[in-house]
C-alpha cells in the first residue's frame, strides 16, 4: 500500500477527495432543488440556526455565524422585512432584543426542507436498486464516525 511523507496511505487521500467532491456536489443540487434565489446564503443559514436556537441575540447570532454586528443586523432587517422572524424586548437586558422565527420563517423551512427530501428519496428510490441502496446505507453508517472526530 502506497504511502504519503505524511503516512497517509493512497486510498485514504482518493476517498477524502473524492468524498469532499461528492459531498459538494449533492449540496449544490439538494440546495437547487428549492428556489431560494430571494434569500442569500447569510439569510438561509440564519433562518436554519433560529429552527435550533429561538430567543436569540443578534450579538449571539453574529458570533454564532461568524459575521460582524453590523452585517447580522443587515441580515436580520432583511429577514424582518421579509416577516420571516420576530423581535421582542430580552426580559433580562432591556437593551437587547431576542431573536426567533416568524411563522413565515418556520412555513419557509419546513417547505424547503420537504422539498429536499422528497428529492432525495426520490432520487434514492429512482437512481439505486435495493442492493445498492443496502450499500450507501453500509457506506453511511461508516461515514458517521467522521462526526465524532
Amino acid at each position: 500500500m502506497a504511502t504519503t511523507k505524511d503516512g497517509i496511505s493512497a486510498s485514504a487521500s482518493l476517498a477524502a477527495r473524492d468524498l469532499r467532491v461528492a459531498i459538494s456536489r449533492i449540496r449544490r443540487r439538494i440546495k437547487r432543488v428549492y428556489d431560494t434565489r430571494d434569500l442569500t446564503p447569510s439569510q438561509l443559514s440564519v433562518l436554519s440556526r433560529l429552527t435550533q436556537e429561538q430567543n436569540v441575540s443578534a450579538s449571539d447570532l453574529a458570533a454564532a455565524e461568524q459575521v460582524r454586528p453590523q452585517s447580522m443586523a443587515a441580515i436580520l432587517s432583511s429577514l424582518a422585512e421579509r416577516d420571516m422572524i420576530e423581535r421582542r424586548p430580552d426580559p433580562n437586558d432591556g437593551r437587547k432584543q431576542l431573536i426567533s422565527l416568524s411563522e413565515t420563517g418556520r412555513e419557509h423551512i419546513r417547505v424547503s426542507r420537504r422539498a429536499r427530501d422528497e428529492w432525495l428519496t426520490r432520487s434514492m428510490q429512482d437512481l439505486y436498486t435495493e442492493d445498492e441502496r443496502r450499500t450507501i446505507n453500509d457506506a453511511l453508517t461508516l461515514l458517521e464516525r467522521l462526526t465524532d472526530t
